[in-house]
């Protein structure tokens, strides 16, 4: 029995000697092995590209961080330190080289390298506001522009699918927004940001006739004489309202006219010179900007608007103008009253005309406050 308690003992010893020395070993593998791996490159070892990427990203912008801290400091890296005041309102924390602060109506493909895209970028916008009844006239309309004029539909009625009938419709921007006016669309999809690509920007109705119209002629004139703001010459005797806006047929363009007696204070003013009405304005890129900002939310209609529109170039008579040679036909379609709504026993037409009037009113005044309290500010009430 002693021989058997002696073995017992033995060999109890003998694993714990065992369980000590593996430990030891095990410790002295890995210090060895840790040693060996600080000097083991990043280079060598095969990691997912989108996990080799944001690790160099992350030592790049630790190394910023530590050239930029002072000797002995000691915190976590943030981001890098970047405030940049000259940048738009909102990006000042970025670098200026990442901030796009512009954008266009360009399509764009789903593959393929992005730089080759577009084969050929579209200089001018034209944005019509239409309903799907129109859309035979609207086909005639866009016959007459180039492949420079990138084309933008407003649609008030809701029904777009429609006008894939016309192959230019399939490359066309379409925005559907029921019951709307095309001021309210130019508020909301025509910021100056947004459209700052494109050199001119026209914001047509869509009963007007084009036959005695090219889009390429009316730019090539628009940009002889000078023209910051303009439209085609009316036909005389379709939907004339002012004077100014009456075709021509001796010239290429027209700036001044004489209006009824006592209708125009001073010869360089509306409705006598620096005047357009609203139903088919061109826009230079630098107008437009001005014009934008000027555009209240709540008024829809836009009258008034032609009136003021001389405050956003200068000088306003020598760069508002009528184009006689590339005229057009107003047809007096009344489509924006049948969307309307009838009310105490009126016709939807009747609600929406004194909304215009309304409207009109409305804007002068908005627009003298606005000049008496700025006056008062700097002193000159």
């Amino acid at each position: 029995m002693g021989t058997i308690t002696r073995s017992g003992v033995l060999k109890k010893t003998n694993d714990g000697a065992r369980i000590i020395v593996t430990t030891i070993l095990g410790l002295l593998f890995g210090f060895f092995v840790g040693i060996s791996f600080q000097s083991v490159s990043f280079s060598k070892i095969q990691l997912p590209s989108s996990l080799s990427t944001s690790i160099e990203v992350a030592v790049k912008e630790e190394n910023i961080y530590q050239k930029t801290e002072s000797p002995g400091s000691i915190s976590s890296p943030p981001n890098p330190r970047i405030y940049v005041s000259t940048n738009p309102r909102g990006a000042e924390l970025l670098p200026p080289g990442i901030v796009v602060s512009e954008t266009d109506f360009y399509l764009r493909r789903l593959w393929g390298e992005p730089s080759e895209d577009l084969k050929k970028k579209p200089k001018y916008l034209l944005t019509i506001t239409v309903g799907l009844n129109q859309r035979k006239n609207i086909n005639t309309m866009v016959q007459k522009f180039s492949e420079d004029f990138q084309i933008l539909l407003f649609h008030y009625d809701g029904r777009t699918s429609e006008w894939d009938e016309y192959e230019w419709s399939k490359s066309a921007i379409h925005i559907s927004i029921r019951k709307q006016t095309k001021w309210w669309y130019a508020k909301r999809f025509l910021h100056p940001d947004v459209v700052a690509a494109y050199e001119y920007i026209f914001i047509w109705d869509e009963d007007l006739g084009v036959e005695h119209f090219n889009g390429e002629k009316y730019m090539e004139l628009v940009k002889k004489h000078g023209l910051e703001i303009s439209q085609p010459g009316l036909e005389p005797n379709n939907g004339l309202t002012w004077q100014m806006t009456k075709r021509r047929g001796d010239r290429e363009v027209h700036k001044f006219t004489e209006e009824k007696p006592g209708w125009c204070s001073d010869p360089r003013l509306p409705p006598c010179a620096a005047f357009v009405e609203i139903m088919a304005p061109v826009f230079s890129r630098e107008a437009w900007r001005c014009v934008w900002h000027m555009i209240q939310n709540d008024l829809v209609h836009g009258w008034g608007l032609d009136f003021a529109l001389r405050r956003c170039v200068e000088p306003a008579h020598e760069k508002i103008g009528v184009v006689d040679s590339q005229w057009i036909i107003h047809q007096v379609i009344p489509s924006l009253g049948s969307q309307g709504q009838a009310e105490n026993g009126k016709a939807p037409w009747e609600g929406v005309r004194a909304r215009c009037k309304n409207e009109w009113s409305l804007f002068q005044n908005r627009l003298a406050n606005a000049d008496k309290a700025y006056f008062a500010e700097v002193g000159k009430g």
